[in-house]
This record gives structure tokens, sequence and C-alpha cells, in this order.
């Protein structure tokens, strides 16, 4: 908020197409989420403002099915989780974005700082024809790809690590140190399933390891090549950035979870 009026703080799971917005956080020009969502909560608050912190700033054309971000609505509001939850769905319409949940949360409680883990899962559609019902939510690469080589190239990544050699040039991290968790590489008919999971990512850590799998999947790198281009700590020695089409934030991990009350 921007003035002194008491505020309560409610924690929304949010699930969104990002392909038409230009990314999570406010731009000069284009539509954002954080646009939609908060000119939703200003509506249930009879046109004051109401401010967001998100969990994670997904980029222009990545999606999500379990975003998570604090809204500050005045204190003398009368609230409830359907009341919020129903609200904002309706208010935002007609754009893709929906509430799956809502539930109050301290003053202390932070979107972004009190998140513990962070997952995210990237589509890659593995054939000859383009997708009819997807367009724009997977990534199409028509070359056969090794799911398996691409699960042993990504073993290399497991722990923790400098990723500057998966970090965009423009990423904004003091440190380009991180621990990543998971990071698992199966096959489902034409879709191949990446599943990256850590306390923390950085600025296109994900898509540029997707980019670096998809090189092993289709031969051009060995697996035991991953494993050099993150010891040489320079983005130029990885693969290329896939791009967002794929990409879907799938959950944020709280301890404990205010969701489950």
């Amino acid at each position: 908020m921007n003035d002194p009026t008491p505020i309560q703080r409610w924690a929304v799971r949010i699930e969104y197409d990002g392909h038409d917005f230009v990314g999570w956080q406010r731009q000069k020009t284009g539509l954002s989420v954080q646009q939609v969502l908060e000119e939703g909560a200003s509506r249930l608050a009879s046109g004051r403002t109401v401010d967001s912190i998100t969990a994670g700033r997904t980029d222009a054309g990545v999606h999500a099915t379990g975003q998570v971000a604090h809204l500050d609505f005045p204190a003398a509001l009368r609230l409830s989780k359907s009341v919020v939850r129903d609200a904002l769905n309706f208010h935002m319409k007609p754009h893709p974005v929906v509430v799956l949940d809502a539930c109050p949360v301290d003053l202390s409680w932070n979107a972004r700082f009190s998140a513990v883990r962070r997952a995210y899962r990237y589509r890659i559609l593995n054939r000859r024809s383009r997708p009819a019902l997807d367009d724009g939510r997977v990534w199409l690469v028509k070359r056969p790809l090794d799911a398996d080589a691409m699960g042993r190239a990504a073993r290399y990544l497991l722990g923790r690590h400098d990723f500057t050699s998966f970090r965009a040039s423009a990423c904004q991290a003091k440190s380009p140190l991180r621990t990543l968790d998971r990071l698992d590489v199966s096959r489902l008919g034409e879709d191949i399933i990446i599943v990256a999971e850590a306390r923390s990512f950085l600025h296109h850590q994900v898509r540029n390891m997707v980019g670096t799998l998809k090189l092993v999947g289709e031969g051009s790198w060995s697996p035991e090549r991953v494993g050099d281009a993150l010891a040489a700590c320079d983005r130029r020695a990885a693969g290329p950035t896939s791009p967002p089409d794929g990409l879907y934030l799938t959950a944020v991990g709280y301890d404990p979870d205010p969701f489950a009350t």
C-alpha cells in the first residue's frame, strides 16, 4: 500500500497462460500478469491501490500452474478465502489468469522471501507436426530426442554449483551459486518432460539448461560435455536458451505451508 492505512495480507496461488503477457512484472508497455492481478484486487477493494509481491517473476511467454503472490488489502475490508478467490477471478476476466486458492497470512510473511522451494516443468513436443492445440505452450523439436541421454546429462548439474554458464547475461543475482535439488527428464509419448526444483533459480537458468540438454538429446553433444560446460563458468560454453513457450512454474514451497490450513 502507498499510505499508512492498516492492511491485511493475503496469499494467493495463481494459474495463468503467459503467451500474451509481457511477463509477470509490470512494464512500460504491454500487459503483465501483475497488472491484471493488482487491477482485479483494486476492484475488490473499491478502487484502492493493492500492491503485490510474487514468488517468481516469470518472463514473457512463461506460464504458471502454481505461482504464488501476496496482496495487501485494507484491514477494514471483510474478506474470506472464497471471497478473495471468487472476486478476483470475476474481476480478472477475460484474461487467462485465475486464483486457485487464497489464505490470510501474517504481515511478516512474504511470497518471495518466505519461499523455500520452487519447481518448474518444461515441455518439449518431440514430433514432426506442429501443435494444433498447444501452440504457444510447448517447444516443438522435430528431430528425435534421446530422453535417457538427456537424463544422464542432467545429473551433472545436480547439487550446489556456480551456474554462470547457465545464467542470463542480464541476471541481477549477486551470486551465481545455486543448489539444484532435482532435474529429471522423462518421455511421455511425444512429450519430453523436464522437471527442475531448487530453492531459487538464476534468470533463464532453467531455459538455458533445457536448451543445453536438447543438444544432448539430438546427439550434437555427449552427456559429459554438459559437465564441462558447467565447469567452464562461461555462458558461451553452454547451449542456447530454449523458448519460453514450454516453461511452467508449477509450485512454490513454504514451511509451514500457508495453504495447508
